[in-house]
């Protein structure tokens, strides 16, 4: 071979070469992203009112999807579940209720958790419908009672379509607000 030839070989090999690197980087990044999706964090936005104040319609947020693999969910977390009647729709809500307890709401929306009020600032106004919590609700070993903030535009473990929520269907808990620029943060639960 002469000196040229060997030159060109080198040249195509290296080339080669860098091409495989760049795919391999790509599909790294995709299978990472694809991961980090699955088991670590997902995007998703607030479509309604029922979080107001605390949430916004438009509001993008990020899921924490790895926090309740180490830890139970406590009261007053921020949580996303699917809708079991639509596919590909979730409700973001706050837990009101944890397994074992028996929650229940008066006609005059005072909530009752284990027969005592629950001292709580989330829902500012009045409940106009105690809905199935109207009588007491017993929470099972992984079942969880949901409210949406804004209590009377909220559909929540007060409604039969929704219920209590088993832990198992949880997604995550909302952790950071990243739209609008202007409320960017971690959200807070308690």
């Amino acid at each position: 071979m002469k000196p040229k030839e060997i030159e060109e070989e080198k040249r195509s090999t290296s080339i080669f070469r860098e091409i495989f690197n760049m795919v391999l980087y790509l599909l790294l990044i995709v299978v990472a992203t694809l991961l980090i999706v699955r088991y670590v964090g997902q995007r998703t936005m607030v479509s309604g009112s029922s979080m107001e104040p605390t949430l916004s319609h438009g509001d993008n947020l990020i899921v924490d999807k790895i926090t309740y693999r180490f830890q139970d969910p406590v009261r007053y977390d921020i949580i996303v579940f699917p809708y079991k009647y639509e596919e590909d729709t979730y409700y973001i809500k706050r837990i009101i209720g944890l397994p074992g307890e028996k929650v229940q709401i008066s006609e005059e929306g005072t909530i009752y958790i284990n027969d005592q009020v629950l001292e709580e600032h989330y829902g500012n106004e009045v409940m106009k419908s105690p809905g199935i919590a109207a009588e007491p609700v017993f929470l099972g070993a992984d079942e969880y009672f949901v409210l949406g903030d804004n209590r009377n535009a909220s559909a929540d473990s007060r409604e039969p379509s929704v219920g209590v929520i088993s832990g198992s269907d949880i997604v995550g808990r909302a952790w950071l607000r990243i739209w609008p620029l202007n409320k960017f943060g971690i959200l807070r639960h308690q």
